[in-house]
């Protein structure tokens, strides 16, 4: 499998999690969403807020690679976030419907990547002003590991809150490879 569809199946993977995250945050209530849980971004719904920050400095640095300006358009019209820790969207609803909206273009944007655009490398300041020249594979891995880093943590919060996830693994996703069957299995 290629990079660029291991990235592909991240992207899917990332869109199928966040749904059944919000699925599962949408069973509680605005207090116990902005309950303080003692987690790094201190709730439920501040850390949701927080992924959605990330993916959204991310996916503004992504659009100026060269062959990214049209597929990630709508992303860079987005208002800069003003910290890693903004709270957007105060409510379930209005992140959820922003969360898809954004999922779907980060779809798009896999989609549309080729192999070589990966091997780019990506010049840009991080929030503290520092800048980087980076491989543009290895900050799309750090993207999508970044958002399963926040979510597992989501996922701890929403089980002491009482709201089921379901399953999480990757594995999940992965089809079976027909050209493996012959091979040995381990009982």
């Amino acid at each position: 499998m290629s990079l660029k569809h291991h990235f592909e199946l991240l992207a899917t993977y990332n869109q199928w999690m966040n749904s059944k995250i919000y699925e599962a945050a949408g069973q509680l209530s605005e207090t116990e969403l902005a309950k303080d849980r003692s987690a790094f971004f201190g709730s439920i719904l501040g850390t949701l807020n927080h992924i959605l920050v990330g993916d959204t400095v991310w996916l503004k640095r992504f659009a100026t690679h060269p062959s990214c300006e049209g597929s990630l358009q709508e992303v860079t019209n987005l208002p800069n976030p003003t910290s890693l820790s903004q709270i957007v969207f105060d409510d379930i609803g209005s992140l959820s419907e922003h969360r898809a909206w954004l999922d779907r273009q980060i779809v798009s944007w896999i989609a549309e990547l080729t192999e070589g655009d990966l091997d780019f490398v990506l010049s840009y300041h991080n929030t503290k002003g520092i800048p980087s020249n980076k491989r543009y594979s290895s900050l799309v891995l750090h993207f999508f590991n970044h958002q399963t880093h926040h979510r597992g943590q989501v996922s701890a919060l929403l089980s002491q809150a009482g709201a089921d996830v379901g399953v999480t693994d990757l594995l999940a996703l992965i089809p079976e490879d027909p050209s493996l069957a012959t091979v040995h299995r381990a009982p």
